[in-house]
């Protein structure tokens, strides 16, 4: 699992309990039960025609089309109440259409595995005759997905690679056979490929619908990492009720054995499997796969080890030669905007790179020849939503305007960037095919998402959901508004932050402060966005605040959004600068004449509970009390490709890794709360059981909770109630 924050997850709702309050009072139960939850619309995809989109009912229970320029209602693809066929679903998790959209695939059933996979029940619907029937009766699937032609959908079970032709009755076959768990996968990543390249699916067809290539991961070489399983509760784990038992599985840590990484494919026709001859690395990396317009051409995207150069590589499925078309090499490392945002259309495809300074387009052919920079400038692309050929127009979100915020922008075949989006904050789209309208979703820190439709330049044609009633309750609360404010370090160094002060401040009583962040290489918490804070509008910070604190977030060295040079400064000394940053903040807000500089607290989940115990025991001595929540506390511990990203390994980098909360133990100050999930998948509970250990040597006191079979994200049944409790009365116990 990236580390990266969790407490803007939707799992919050509705887990905690908390006494009754007056109605115009805000309350932790009130915010995690969904009194305040801004409403979405969820599970849109665009439609071929260009002038519909998809929709998930907020019921669950039906697909529908809208139109893009007027949001009404078109037609109905699948409803729960009239689909035919042996099984009555009441309601159903996703869907997938087909192409030609005369298909859908209805996911229900689901399980999560880990952060992006899971697996389903998954139903082939019929949108003409309405007609539901099993996609496969030998067990449920993952990551199913269908030719160009819509007449065959391949999926993954068990690690293996099946094919189900739809124009054959719905025949299986199995493609792949070696597939086995904690020894060989295929057309999926193993956990720390999906992890830290963001991907579930590792498989595609090719355009003509005779080829399927997949990448095959064998880590039978990779070292196993056990954590113990108990009966517990919210599940209960019945197996285990007399003796505990164990999840084991394969964890490559920082300078250990990866998982061995090969391309393959298959001829549908007469069922050959060949090996593409890549020159890849025996240690490197394939974040994604992806057939081109010809069918005869694969593109292959592949990671040295240490992930400072990006290469494509255009591979014949059939002859299996591959050659190099792009080679993207970048100072550090290359992060993961390259190949998320990869986009192919026919003559060519646009990617993502920092090699200017700063993340930007490139338009390439499929030749791999540099066509063109699509966008220019000292601001940071944040996400790529379409090229159009026939005009050249590129469709991007970008920080233009400054740092913290983010707007939808058009560049044209000239270079020349317009604005779309009509409001300053944080602005995100989603494109009608041929780009003619655009769904907007707008907020900003103290403005529930707003979300409409425009015409293609940026006009809006009409608000689908204003969500003014959420307003009008937080209005109805009278809290004040987060403050924006930036400071210099003594270093010189100019950082951003937000500040959220109780409703009744006054400028002449002295408050104490908890500070959170996260931290982590690119990462971006002070942002003009509803979503900043723990649970939407600042709203945890506020009650906090109601509290008699003043809540603080601050953006140090390495965080996103403004550049590759003041992100990249943190490399080979991850939780230096950081920390230094942190206690440099605390230091400035203790200057200011209405905080009491003798109780500032400072928190953090996942990197931020990392940064938390290295700001603690940075040595000035600033924090009266901490929270680390699920840390890593030494990242010897944690994952190769993350870990050395940014470090490389342990062996190069031995002095960059012995710099942890652990060996600076003895330096602790302040208050210590830790919290763990003894199933923690991501940052094993191991990294709190070493950190005790170092803390109880070096004579410190601090306090520990453990949550017993959870995972990274700490929640089920009551435990986010008793974590978030323990939380707060933490800082309540030890500031005020």
């Amino acid at each position: 699992m990236k580390l990266r924050s969790l407490f803007g997850l939707t799992a919050l709702a509705a887990m905690l309990v908390a006494v009754p309050a007056k109605a115009d009072q805000l309350t932790l139960k009130d915010l995690t039960q969904g009194v305040y939850s801004a409403k979405t619309i969820s599970g849109v995809r665009p439609l071929a025609d260009g002038e519909r989109y998809s929709q998930l009912t907020p019921d669950a229970r039906q697909i529908v089309a809208r139109s893009f320029k007027t949001g009404e209602l078109t037609d109905t693809l699948f409803n729960v109440e009239t689909a035919r066929g042996d099984v009555r679903l009441t309601h159903i998790d996703g869907y997938i259409m087909s192409p030609n959209e005369k298909t859908i695939l209805i996911q229900t059933e689901t399980k999560r595995i880990y952060r992006h996979s899971f697996t389903a029940v998954y139903y082939i619907y019929n949108v003409r005759n309405r007609k539901l029937e099993r996609l496969s009766d030998g067990g449920p699937q993952e990551v199913p997905a269908f030719s160009k032609d819509g007449n065959m959908v391949a999926f993954v079970r068990d690690n293996n690679l099946f094919l189900v032709k739809l124009l054959f009755g719905n025949s299986e076959l199995q493609v792949t056979k070696d597939g086995e768990f904690n020894k060989v996968i295929n057309g999926k990543p193993d956990w720390v490929n999906e992890e830290e390249f963001s991907f579930s699916r590792a498989f595609d067809f090719n355009a003509d619908n005779s080829m399927l290539a997949w990448i095959r991961y064998d880590e039978s070489a990779v070292s196993e990492f056990s954590f113990p399983l108990y009966r517990g509760t919210h599940p209960s784990r019945d197996e285990y009720t007399t003796y505990p038992g164990a999840y084991t599985y394969k964890y490559p840590m920082a300078g250990e054995q990866n998982a061995t990484v090969t391309v393959h494919s298959y001829d549908i026709k007469s069922h050959r499997i060949q090996q593409m001859k890549l020159p890849l690395d025996a240690d490197g990396y394939v974040p994604r796969i992806q057939f081109a317009s010809d069918p005869e051409k694969l593109l292959v995207l592949t990671q040295n080890r240490h992930q400072d150069r990006l290469e494509i590589y255009a591979a014949n499925p059939r002859s299996t030669e591959c050659k190099l078309i792009v080679r993207d090499e970048v100072e550090k490392y290359v992060t993961e905007e390259p190949y998320k945002n990869l986009q192919l259309f026919a003559t060519g495809f646009v990617l993502m790179s920092e090699r200017s300074g700063f993340n930007h387009l490139y338009l390439y052919d499929l030749n791999g020849t540099l066509k063109r920079q699509i966008t220019t400038g000292d601001f940071v692309v944040k996400a790529f939503y379409g090229f159009n050929p026939a005009t050249g127009d590129c469709f991007f979100a970008g920080n233009q305007e400054g740092a913290i915020y983010q707007a939808v922008y058009r560049a044209d075949a000239k270079g020349n960037i317009t604005k779309l989006s009509q409001e300053k904050g944080t602005n995100s789209a989603v494109f009608s095919k041929n780009f003619k309208y655009f769904m907007n979703v707008y907020s900003n820190s103290y403005t529930p998402p707003v979300t409409t439709l425009n015409d293609a330049k940026g006009k809006v044609l009409t608000t689908l959901e204003d969500n003014e009633s959420l307003k009008s309750k937080v209005e109805s609360l009278k809290l004040s508004k987060p403050e924006f404010f930036t400071f210099k370090t003594s270093e010189g160094v100019e950082l951003n932050g937000y500040m959220v002060k109780p409703a009744n401040f006054s400028a002449a009583k002295k408050y104490p402060v908890i500070m959170y962040q996260y931290s982590g290489p690119g990462s971006q918490q002070v942002l003009d966005s509803w979503n900043i804070g723990n649970m939407g509008g600042c709203l945890y910070e506020h009650l906090m605040a109601s509290e008699g604190f003043i809540c603080v977030c601050v953006d140090g060295r390495g965080t996103g959004g403004r550049g590759a040079v003041f992100e990249k400064q943190t490399y080979l000394n991850l939780g230096d600068l950081e920390s230094k940053d942190q206690v440099e903040a605390a230091l400035y807000l203790g200057s200011l004449p209405y905080i009491d500089k003798t109780r500032i607290g400072i928190w953090g989940w996942s990197y931020g509970g990392f940064n938390t115990l290295m700001s603690m025991t940075e040595g000035r001595g600033v924090f009266a009390a901490g929270v680390a929540v699920a840390p890593v506390t030494g990242y010897r511990f944690y994952d190769s490709v993350y870990t050395e990203r940014y470090m490389r390994t342990p062996k190069e980098n031995p002095t960059g890794y012995d710099r942890n909360p652990m060996t600076r133990a003895p330096k602790l100050h302040g208050a210590l709360l830790i919290c763990h999930g003894s199933a923690d998948d991501n940052v094993h509970y191991r990294n709190t059981a070493e950190l005790v250990e170092a803390l109880v040597q070096a004579d410190k006191p601090f306090m520990q909770l453990v949550y017993t079979n959870r995972n990274h994200s700490i929640y089920g049944g009551n435990t986010r109630q008793h974590l978030y409790r323990s939380i707060s009365d933490w800082f309540k116990d030890k500031m005020k």
